[in-house]
């Protein structure tokens, strides 16, 4: 007997249903998030394990081969000197290129020097100009003044006399009514005029024969001062249109070419300063009593691991660094680093500027050193 089939009706989906699946698939996806979430913290987590183990477990210790030797990675430092002109002008010369080494001393660029050459004689001209007016003033009056203000006074004396005897004439003739009130007046005036003059003579050959005033003579010599300051300004000039090195180096940018205008604030060269160098390295707290400024230390590079150059330290920051946290326990302190300087000297330019290196520490020869000492 065959059973007669029944058609299966499907059931409507329900809001409930709806939210059910929902609920579902987002509980899902958070699954799948919170597990890419950890997997990206594990990683972050291992990472800094790694940055600390190599800060604090590898780079500062003792070496394999020594264990009273250590062994502190760092790093050399990046000196540069920026090169400019002292005074502006446009640039006529320039005798190096980027990779270029140089010498202390060594003349590097040259500005145009004609305005600066100007002025130097221009200055000259006017400090020999201030000493002649000095000398003269020192000198006081010469002979030849002197005796012309000397017959100055005579001849205002013989004026001064005819000028009284006209005067006593015309006080006769006019006592006699031989001379008008006209004629007295003139001859008066004339008299007055004929005093006058002889007064303004003597005073004038006094003058002459006290010489210069001493004020005069030390603004003379104030003004002489200044020039020669002029002149020496301008001298200095004209030799800044010379960029000379300042130091033994490598000329590591150029950055103006021939007819740029230079100036104070505007580099010619950047100059790579290699001969000495510094190291900067971290001193684990540790042995922070054992290393002093000016301890001798041997510094390795990896371009060249069989050799290790003299060096010694020159600075320790007084100041911890990489602090884990702020309370600190015995088992933290220990983790703690100040910042050193080593000076190495770099003949041979052996150590680039920014490679790593190795400071080698002797405790043995620190540890002998203070028994001395003691």
């Amino acid at each position: 007997m065959v059973r007669p089939t029944v058609p299966t009706v499907k059931r409507p989906r329900t809001v409930g249903d709806t939210i059910l699946s929902r609920s579902l698939r987002f509980r899902a996806l958070g699954r799948h998030s919170r597990s890419h979430v950890s997997r990206r913290l594990l990683r972050r987590v291992l990472l800094s394990c790694v940055c600390f183990l190599v800060l604090f477990g590898c780079l500062p210790g003792k070496t394999g081969d020594d264990p009273d030797q250590l062994r502190i990675t760092g790093h050399v430092e990046v000196r540069q000197v920026a090169l400019s002109f002292g005074v502006s002008e446009h640039i006529t010369e320039l005798f190096v290129d980027e990779g270029d080494r140089v010498s202390k001393g060594d003349l590097l660029a040259r500005l145009r020097r004609e305005p600066f050459e100007l002025a130097v004689s221009q200055a000259e001209a006017a400090l020999q100009q201030q000493r002649q007016i000095l000398a003269a003033l020192e000198a006081g009056s010469r002979p030849e003044e002197i005796r012309k203000a000397e017959a100055d006074v005579s001849a205002a004396e013989a004026e001064l006399a005819d000028a009284k005897r006209r005067y006593q004439r015309v006080v006769h003739l006019f006592e006699t009514r031989a001379a008008s009130q006209e004629d007295l007046d003139n001859a008066l005036a004339a008299l007055n005029v004929a005093q006058a003059r002889y007064r303004a003579a003597v005073a004038t050959l006094d003058l002459v024969k006290a010489g210069p005033r001493q004020e005069d003579i030390e603004a003379a010599r104030a003004e002489l001062r200044r020039r020669e300051a002029a002149l020496r300004l301008a001298r200095y000039n004209l030799q800044q249109t010379e960029l000379i090195a300042p130091a033994d180096g490598i000329v590591e940018e150029r950055l103006l070419e021939v007819g740029d205008w230079a100036g104070p604030q505007r580099p010619v060269f950047v100059l790579a300063l290699h001969n000495p160098v510094w190291v900067r390295a971290f001193l684990p707290e540790p042995w922070l009593g054992r290393v002093h400024p000016g301890t001798a230390v041997k510094v390795r590079t990896d371009a060249a691991p069989d050799r290790l150059l003299d060096g010694r330290i020159g600075h320790i920051s007084p100041t911890a660094e990489f602090t884990p946290r702020p309370v600190e326990t015995p088992e933290l302190r220990t983790q703690l680093v100040y910042e050193m300087r080593v000076w190495v000297p770099n003949p041979e330019g052996l150590l680039r500027l920014g490679a790593p290196v190795d400071v080698l520490i002797d405790l043995r020869e620190q540890h002998g050193e203070e028994r001395t000492g003691d």
